[in-house]
């Protein structure tokens, strides 16, 4: 029986954090129900063995990552940027080709600046991007539900944290489901 095509599919699919950075945090609208989504989906990912990424936007100007995401990202080194959009990050998206991802999971900040425009120049670049909406944040309610609107309308699909790792693990009954089940609690 076919499977639907834009279910996530674990030789396709990576991680990407945006600037989740601890200087312009506080400032976030919901940010403590961000990390907490950010750290299941890292979790999730290590468990499952798929690839992560995160950015950092103008690190001099806004500080490094938050330490709670660090010190889940231990031994994964920040892509760097002064651009708003992830591609401007030097050598990501060529990783992302390198290891033939297809489908880019998304969360970070702000959702209608850098994460928007990210989601935006991935879709132009024919990647499949999966938008974690309760992953999301801006400083103001409206620019994060207009965004989120925007990039549904131009071919980003929506989906949630727990949505993401059910659909990575397919079945349950595995020690990866116990472990994914211990996480999202």
């Amino acid at each position: 029986m076919k499977r639907h095509p834009l279910i996530l599919k674990r030789n396709k699919t990576g991680l990407l954090i945006i600037d989740l950075q601890e200087r312009i945090l506080p400032v976030i609208n919901n940010y403590e129900n961000v990390l907490q989504n950010a750290i299941k989906l890292i979790k999730g990912f290590k468990t499952l063995n798929l690839p992560i990424f995160f950015t950092e936007q103008y690190p001099k100007g806004l500080g490094q990552t938050s330490k709670i995401i660090l010190d889940e990202l231990e031994g994964y080194t920040a892509f760097q940027k002064m651009s708003f959009s992830c591609s401007g990050a030097e050598g990501l998206f060529d990783e992302f080709v390198n290891k033939n991802l297809k489908q880019i999971v998304v969360c970070g900040i702000e959702t209608h600046v850098c994460v928007q425009q990210t989601v935006l120049d991935l879709i132009a670049n024919e990647f499949q991007v999966n938008l974690v909406a309760d992953a999301v944040s801006s400083r103001k309610q409206i620019d994060y539900e207009i965004a989120i609107s925007r990039m549904q309308t131009l071919g980003a699909e929506v989906t949630t944290t727990e949505s993401v790792l059910f659909e990575l693990l397919e079945v349950c009954g595995t020690n990866e489901f116990k472990e994914i089940s211990r996480i999202i609690k």
